[in-house]
């Protein structure tokens, strides 16, 4: 169930509201959206009425959510989400640009990069320390080394950060620096994972795994929500179909489809969704007319010398040439808003 309150309810009746659900036997959160409070309780109508909560002091409705994915979907809050990541809100209305090295490498490299992009007038950064890789021969990241080095990152250029963990056991440390906790595709149902993201005091971006359904990538980020953790941002990064012409296949259309489920923000990844640095801008600029809150791009100063996914990086003027084009559709966009009824 979704109960709102009242436009005057006090964050105490709120309170009241979660010992009344608990003295039940029932878990629920309180969301504040601006001035308006509601509270969340899955599962509340196995056990409760509405008209038993709708008298309660502060409440003004209770409205079902018979959506399978009880905190991620539309109807568990009154408007959609925004998650402040570092002074940025994502899902605000702003298109938010993260972009970066697909892994540090080297202070040199990571503080080149970081310099043009802080220089394009972004403020979050995207690098991994620790790397999951198909092959166990691969570079798999400088780990605690290259932390330390996006934690000088941020002191230099006032960036954000953006980085992932790849498993429980480093999750405590990765938590201490990144702004934004990445949890990767390979990693998307790996529930003791969701689970301790879940009890993060930082903002997840749960990235939607190669051959997962919207409802498997929602009921992922279930796993995050239902532990307390309320800050999730979605991203598409392609799924895995039949075509060769890239890695992946990036899905377009699972950006208004996932509008209309869920109230999350909606980020994009089309550098590791396509694999190729000559399709990244132009899927990147149709995530944006597609309504994508944000986008998620990997830029290096020498891709030809990079120890991962270099062939997908945008070299800075590429990189430079996305930020305008991207902001540019952001705008047309902006000025023609959905027809009424539309999610998206």
């Amino acid at each position: 169930m979704l109960i709102l309150m009242e436009a005057a309810a006090t964050l105490d009746q709120a309170q009241g509201v979660l010992a009344f659900l608990d003295a039940g036997g029932l878990k629920g959160r309180i969301q504040e959206a601006g001035e308006a409070l509601s509270v969340v309780a899955p599962h509340a109508s196995k056990v409760f009425k509405a008209e038993r909560l709708e008298v309660l002091p502060g409440v003004r409705k209770v409205v079902p959510i018979t959506s399978p994915f009880k905190f991620a979907s539309a109807d568990a809050a009154p408007h959609p989400s925004v998650v402040e990541v570092a002074g940025v809100a994502i899902g605000g209305g702003e298109l938010v640009l993260v972009a970066g090295p697909c892994g540090v490498e080297s202070e040199e490299q990571l503080y080149a990069v970081a310099r043009y992009v802080a220089g394009a007038g972004l403020r979050l950064l995207r690098a991994g320390a620790f790397k999951p890789r198909t092959s166990p021969y691969a570079f798999q990241g400088m780990g605690s080394q290259g932390l330390r080095l996006l934690e000088g990152v941020r002191r230099e250029f006032g960036l954000g950060i953006v980085t992932e963990a790849t498993e429980v056991d480093v999750f405590d440390e990765v938590e201490e620096v990144a702004d934004l906790v990445q949890i990767g595709a390979r990693n998307m149902q790996n529930f003791a994972l969701l689970r301790r993201a879940g009890r993060s005091r930082k903002p997840v971006l749960l990235k939607r795994g190669p051959a997962a359904t919207l409802e498997e990538w929602l009921l992922a980020a279930e796993y995050v929500l239902g532990e307390g953790n309320p800050r999730v941002v979605l991203c598409e990064r392609g799924i895995r179909t039949w075509s060769n012409h890239a890695r992946n296949t990036l899905d377009i259309s699972v950006v208004p489809a996932a509008k209309c489920l869920t109230h999350l923000p909606v980020m994009v990844d089309p550098s590791h969704a396509v694999g190729r640095r000559e399709l990244v801008i132009p899927c990147a600029l149709a995530a944006v007319a597609a309504g994508a809150d944000g986008l998620l791009v990997e830029t290096h100063c020498a891709p030809e010398k990079a120890l991962s996914d270099g062939p997908q990086a945008l070299l800075p003027t590429d990189f430079q040439r996305l930020v305008v084009q991207a902001e540019a559709v952001h705008r047309a966009r902006q000025a023609s808003p959905p027809a009424p009824g539309l999610a998206f």
